[in-house]
């Protein structure tokens, strides 16, 4: 068993004592990440190099699989830019990075996946986003699809301004470039059932 997986082991054994058997599943290595926008000189684009995660879910008799929890933690100072060195520092100070290293999802409330086998539908998903501090509601439009047993795929995305979560946009080359505070955020993931993990 994995290290951290270790230490995750014991919280998932007390939350389902009299609960339904709960599979655990973990980000795998398989994802992309990016963070888009656009500035008075050009549009730009980041790429979120380290990212984890872990989910609690059931699958149902009628194919359905019931989500219970899902956490995606994003390295700050992972982030590389297009654009260079310059603007990577830029972005850190500007997501506060010394104090706030992470950017977290948390799903809000559980709900049911249907039709993943083969091909999915995309499904609004209400979770909490917690960026440079502030932790705010959002609601994004999911793709859910089972590309084989044990493995689910997440693909999606969600517009977010900056502002709202107290980010001042970065500025580089003294104030010639000024990013936009309208970003997006554009993932795809792969969720892997624990009992599927190969050492």
């Amino acid at each position: 068993m994995k290290p951290y997986l270790f230490f995750l082991f014991p919280v998932f054994l007390l939350a389902g004592a009299g609960k339904p058997a709960r599979d655990l599943y973990v980000l795998s290595r398989e994802y992309t990440v990016t963070i888009a926008g656009t500035s008075n000189l050009r549009d730009w684009k980041e790429n979120v190099c380290a990212v984890s995660g872990f989910m609690e879910a059931e699958g149902n008799a009628d194919g359905s699989i019931a989500l219970h929890s899902i956490r995606i933690c994003m390295d700050v100072l992972s982030i590389k830019s297009d654009m260079g060195r310059v603007m990577d520092n830029k972005t850190y100070e500007a997501l506060k990075a010394a104090d706030h290293p992470e950017i977290l999802f948390t799903l809000s409330a559980p709900m049911i996946l249907t039709q993943v086998r083969n091909c999915g539908i995309a499904i609004p998903v209400k979770g909490n986003l917690s960026l440079a501090g502030v932790c705010k509601p959002v609601t994004m439009l999911v793709k859910t699809i089972e590309i084989s047993q044990g493995k689910l795929q997440f693909e999606g995305y969600e517009n977010l301004r900056m502002t709202d979560f107290g980010v001042r946009p970065p500025s580089a080359l003294f104030g010639t470039l000024r990013a936009s505070p309208d970003i997006t955020i554009h993932f795809k993931t792969n969720f892997i059932n624990n009992l599927f993990q190969t050492t």
